[in-house]
């Protein structure tokens, strides 16, 4: 199997990978950390799609998505920190004032996962930052060590995977999730 990254710039495969099964559902869409949580709880049912579509429009696109030929396998989450309701988190901290890039959800369709597909991911997502101008790459992962993640709740990652693909520890937040603590993890990429 090889899979490919590219710029999540086509809607109906973000839905694909992200979008609930009735349009009337309200999901995440990956919106949460997004944008400001009085619009995250206000954009209800289709409404919460058609704005993910307007961010697969936009310049940078919100992420990128994991192709095994045509079909949309994976979808990773990234942008300037500065967009992100990151850039005013209690739990997580902010560490400098460098325009950091945010990798926050990393998710792999059922049928598809445990192939290898969140590497591929995460690889792509810090491609893309990289092309993008993006000096460091932050994540903020579970460290879950060997405990095992209701797959619902391990969008963020898993520290070992982060580690993986260079990513290093830098600080400790007060995020759980799941159980699990959430660590500052960053990539540098000067």
């Amino acid at each position: 199997m090889a899979i490919e990254i590219r710029p999540a710039v086509v809607f109906e495969d973000v839905r694909a990978v992200l979008g609930p099964k009735s349009p009337q559902s309200t999901v995440c869409w990956c919106l949460s950390y997004r944008i400001p949580s009085k619009l995250n709880n206000e954009l209800r049912g289709p409404a919460r799609g058609e704005y993910v579509a307007e961010l697969c429009r936009a310049e940078p696109p919100p992420g990128v998505l994991a192709y095994d030929g045509d079909t949309p396998v994976g979808w990773a989450a990234v942008a300037p920190r500065a967009d992100t309701s990151f850039a005013r988190n209690r739990k997580i901290p902010r560490l400098d004032d460098l325009p950091v890039w945010s990798l926050w959800c990393v998710r792999v369709r059922p049928g598809h996962r445990k192939q290898g597909i969140s590497h591929a991911l995460i690889s792509g997502a810090v491609d893309f930052a990289r092309a993008h101008g993006a000096p460091v790459v932050e994540s903020y992962p579970l460290d879950n060590g060997d405990a095992k993640v209701d797959l619902t709740m391990a969008y963020p990652g898993l520290r070992k995977n982060f580690e993986r693909a260079g990513f290093r520890k830098v600080a400790d937040t007060t995020s759980v999730l799941a159980g699990h603590p959430r660590v500052l993890m960053r990539l540098d990429l000067r």
